[in-house]
């Protein structure tokens, strides 16, 4: 159950000189014993209850009930034959180390009943021994009575700050882990979107290099200038300090789509004044991931990205007349549009897809969370 030096409290000199004390007392009860006999069964009840008290230490929850019911009924032939109380301090030590609540309350009743009858019993047996030591037989029964709720809450109140170590080591696990989830989202949702372009241009430029050097010329020039806002905005990704409107996203949607040869088409303002940073920030990156999958999965001709915003809610539809998304074989959600579901969570937003004549993604979050600040 416990090592040998658990059971004792905390404070070593006490737990020292207490143990001397009650080990040595007995021997002076029982040597007021003038029969050999008397002598005989009182060193043997003192061997059999210090053996079972090992035992109890280092036994199981079955038997070491077994061990302290030994240990109670020597207590109680101790307190008849020699009026010697005090090693029901010794059970009450180890019964306020039980874990089990259930175990604990049964057996420390049982003991403080069983005592009790015991010190009324050897009143009527030999009232002027007991009379002469009442105030040490009352402080014992205090002490019976109060040390086993006392260790037991302080062993209750380490296994809880124990548990308490566990679970802060635990949640700061899970946000190293929530934090690489959440970079790597970003990442995929920043570069997914440049090197997808940079694909685009580079394919581009390679069919323009024998017939149009001059074009082939611009769409390098244009994939350096990519790449190098690529650059930029991981490394402002990274720091943390990133923050992008949803008109200034839409003018790379644009650029993205015409690259791929989608035919764009805008409707409403993006501009939404009462929209928190927060807020936007998550459907900007959601608008990324959407125009990402368009140019990806679709194959589609046009793409046609609404901006709308009611009294309850703001509206992004991004709608495309491809393939669909189960004609495309993805059944699914990928890593991209459970990227935008987790997003949305955060700000209490939905994403609901449809894929009828092409595929259709309508994000919204609810107005009332215009109130949020950042940070």
């Amino acid at each position: 159950m416990h090592s040998w030096y658990s059971i004792f409290p905390k404070s070593p000199w006490l737990s020292i000189y207490a143990w001397v004390v009650f080990c040595i007392l007995p021997f002076f009860y029982i040597l007021r014993s003038a029969s050999p006999m008397g002598l005989l069964i009182g060193f043997t009840l003192l061997v059999f209850f210090f053996l079972s008290y090992y035992f109890s230490v280092k036994s199981d929850s079955g038997l070491m009930y077994m061990w302290i019911s030994f240990e109670i009924v020597i207590t109680v032939l101790m307190t008849l034959l020699f009026g010697y109380v005090y090693l029901s301090i010794f059970i009450a030590f180890f019964i306020g180390n039980i874990r089990n609540p259930v175990g604990f309350f049964i057996v420390y009743g049982l003991h403080i009943a069983i005592l009790i009858g015991a010190v009324v019993a050897g009143f009527f047996i030999e009232i002027e021994l007991f009379l002469s030591q009442i105030h040490f037989i009352i402080l014992a029964i205090i002490g019976v009575v109060l040390l086993p709720f006392n260790l037991y809450n302080r062993q209750r109140r380490d296994r809880l700050q124990d548990q308490l170590i566990l679970a802060r080591q635990r949640i700061s696990e899970l946000t190293i882990v929530q934090e690489r989830e959440r970079i790597a989202r970003d990442l995929h949702d920043t570069l997914g979107q440049k090197l997808s372009m940079i694909g685009l241009k580079s394919d581009l430029a390679v069919r323009l290099m024998e017939r149009d050097i001059e074009s082939a010329k611009a769409e390098l020039q244009d994939i350096r200038q990519i790449s190098s806002t690529a650059l930029k905005e991981v490394r402002v990704l990274v720091s943390g300090m990133r923050r992008v409107k949803l008109k200034d996203e839409l003018v790379r949607v644009e650029q993205l789509l015409r690259v791929a040869e989608i035919e764009i088409e805008l409707e409403g303002d993006p501009n939404f004044p009462d929209m928190s940073p927060i807020v936007e920030n998550v459907l900007v990156m959601c608008l990324k991931e959407a125009i990402n999958n368009v140019v990806k999965h679709s194959y589609a001709k046009h793409c046609c990205i609404a901006f709308q915003r009611t009294e309850k809610e703001f509206r992004i539809i991004v709608k495309d007349n491809g393939i669909g998304i189960a004609q495309n074989g993805v059944n699914l959600p990928g890593n991209g549009l459970e990227g935008m579901e987790e997003r949305l969570e955060f700000v209490n937003g939905n994403l609901s897809i449809s894929s009828q004549e092409g595929t259709q993604l309508k994000i919204t979050v609810p107005a009332v969370l215009k109130q949020i600040k950042e940070g």
